[in-house]
């Protein structure tokens, strides 16, 4: 497992294995979301597979996956209310951890400085100055 950690609450990871959810629970990880969509794994590494081990380790587990030309507000605001309604650590993984990242950004501009935002994803190996417009714009939207 690849942890990058972006706040004090919430890291990313790409793919993980239901045997990776065991380590994440003894390090106090409360809910765990999917961002990528089963068509993109084998059956054994879809949700339900890594769900049944969440749940097996008392982790919350939200399944809000998309493609990166398909994220609508709806994922935004999804994966922005599993990070705030978290009773601890948060953990998102997707195929690389960018998706996982660029969703929380949309989430927190406003609040988080697009300068920031654009740091950590970059800061992760993510290319985030090409979002800068769009987070802009969600900035504005959300402070408006």
């Amino acid at each position: 497992m690849d942890l990058r950690q972006i706040t004090d609450t919430y890291s990313v990871t790409p793919q993980i294995a239901p045997s990776d959810v065991a380590a994440l629970a003894a390090m106090g990880v409360k809910t765990l979301i999917c961002n990528r969509p089963d068509m993109e794994n084998p059956p054994e590494l879809q949700a339900a597979a890594i769900q049944a081990q969440a749940e097996a380790h008392g982790i919350a587990y939200v399944y809000n996956p998309f493609q990166g030309h398909t994220m609508t507000q709806d994922h935004v605001d999804e994966q922005a209310d599993a990070i705030e309604g978290s009773e601890g650590p948060v953990v998102a993984y997707c195929a690389s951890g960018n998706r996982s990242t660029v969703v929380w950004g949309f989430g927190v501009a406003g609040q988080v400085p697009v300068d920031e935002i654009v740091a950590i994803g970059t800061s992760h190996g993510y290319p985030f100055d090409q979002l800068r417009p769009a987070l802009e714009a969600a900035a504005a939207r959300n402070t408006a």
